[in-house]
């Protein structure tokens, strides 16, 4: 069969959950064993963490410089958390879904909606839920990245956060890392065997039908 045929376009698997739930945990687990995704890098306002590489986790800019981009159109979307902005560069998206290359999202429930806006077909989102408060607390404190100010203020938010479980195709709880990475793949797998997303099988299938 003709592999130029077989290309499909990519599609948007979006992850969401409330901070210290596990999702950039998964993103990178599900990077590192399935090739054929990329890691939408996003561009943010916030001051970069110890263990945080520019260009890797994030491309981290001054306000004045994202305002900038927004005034552009650089972004196919962009929230504000926590008081610092974040933003999906939107050339690097098209480029990699029109050429098949699935692209995984680290984002919040409001960056989800505007890609949704954006492409909806193209969109595969999870919903990542904490096994407790109590374990969200613990994950939020192991973390020794944020401010004991700053984790009261992600706990505090964590309700509102989960309140839009409902928009997600699939809700996963995260007991374990291996595991809820595990069902994230096969979520992915399966999504990308659906008969829309195969545009080659309609030609593929004419072919045993003559």
């Amino acid at each position: 069969m003709n592999k130029s045929k077989e290309l499909r376009k990519g599609l948007m698997l979006v992850l969401s959950s409330p901070s210290g739930a596990g999702k950039s945990s998964i993103c990178k687990k599900v990077i590192s064993l399935d090739r054929k995704i990329s890691l939408s890098v996003s561009y943010t306002t916030r001051p970069k963490r110890k263990s945080e590489n520019e260009g890797k986790d994030y491309f981290f800019v001054s306000k004045e410089k994202f305002e900038d981009l927004k005034k552009k159109s650089f972004f196919i979307e962009f929230a504000n958390v926590f008081d610092h902005w974040y933003g999906t560069p939107k050339d690097f998206i098209e480029k990699n879904l029109n050429n098949g290359q699935d692209v995984i999202f680290d984002i919040d429930w409001q960056g989800a909606q505007k890609l949704s806006d954006f492409s909806k077909n193209d969109v595969v989102s999870i919903f990542i839920l904490p096994p407790s408060n109590k374990e969200l607390h613990e994950r939020l404190k192991k973390r020794a990245e944020d401010s004991l100010e700053t984790v009261s203020k992600r706990m505090s938010k964590a309700r509102s956060e989960i309140s839009h479980w409902i928009e997600y195709d699939y809700v996963l709880i995260n007991n374990n890392l291996e595991n809820c990475s595990s069902e994230v793949l096969n979520i992915l797998n399966a999504e990308r065997k659906k008969r829309n997303r195969q545009k080659f099988i309609f030609d593929f299938i004419a072919r045993l039908l003559d």
